[in-house]
């Protein structure tokens, strides 16, 4: 029989090593300077999609603030106020690309640090999910 403990194949990305769970515990956690390239990656989606939700949901709100008669007096879908379409439609509709959008951005980044999902696990030189080794 031959001996499966091993992956067969490296990873594609480097990874810094990362550390162990039990020390990774006692460390701080710093938003601002993550541990490992998978987390500084990852962060950095999370960043770049809050920041699209913030324009997202306050976008109209803020343009009808802003330019009160374009947004009441423009009339889109039968005689709708554009801030009332924009609010109804275009948010909640925008918040599921969103959704999908980070959903395809995180399986880019777990294909990027080969990190499987998957119930059973090969013991040996497995990736950790914050990016680093396992041991």
């Amino acid at each position: 029989m031959s001996d499966n403990s091993s992956q067969g194949s490296e990873p594609t990305a480097e990874t810094d090593g990362g550390v162990t769970t039990e020390a990774y515990l006692d460390k701080e956690i710093n938003i601002f300077k993550p541990a490992t390239p998978f987390m500084r990656d990852h962060l950095r989606v999370i960043w770049l999609s809050f920041i699209a939700w913030i324009i997202v949901v306050f976008g109209p709100t803020t343009a009808t603030l802003f330019a009160p008669e374009l947004m009441t007096e423009t009339t889109v879908l039968n005689g709708f106020p554009l801030h009332f379409v924009m609010t109804a439609i275009f948010t909640p509709l925008a918040a599921l690309l969103l959704s999908v959008a980070y959903a395809m951005q995180r399986d880019r980044l777990d294909s990027k640090y080969d990190i499987s999902h998957d119930e059973e696990t090969e013991s040996g030189s497995a990736v950790a999910a914050d990016g680093g080794e396992s041991e």
